[in-house]
């Protein structure tokens, strides 16, 4: 069976911005998870496509942007 059959389209994924982010604009990227992934894109320009990373990934990033 295909896990990723079971998942919905990435245009239909609950994505998530920070809420340090304003209505405003400036830099600031939404995310989107699910299983063995996780989906990134601008948030200003949500046509364009999304960045796709391993869940490990998104982790060490996360902690390295927050150090």
């Amino acid at each position: 069976m295909n896990v990723h059959a079971q998942q919905p389209p990435i245009g239909q994924l609950v994505w998530r911005k920070s809420r340090y982010s304003s209505e405003e604009g400036g830099e600031c990227i939404e995310v989107a998870a699910r299983p063995g992934e996780v989906h990134v894109r601008d948030s200003k320009d949500t046509t364009r496509a999304a960045l796709t990373v391993h869940p490990a990934a998104w982790t060490a990033f996360v902690g390295f942007a927050v150090a």
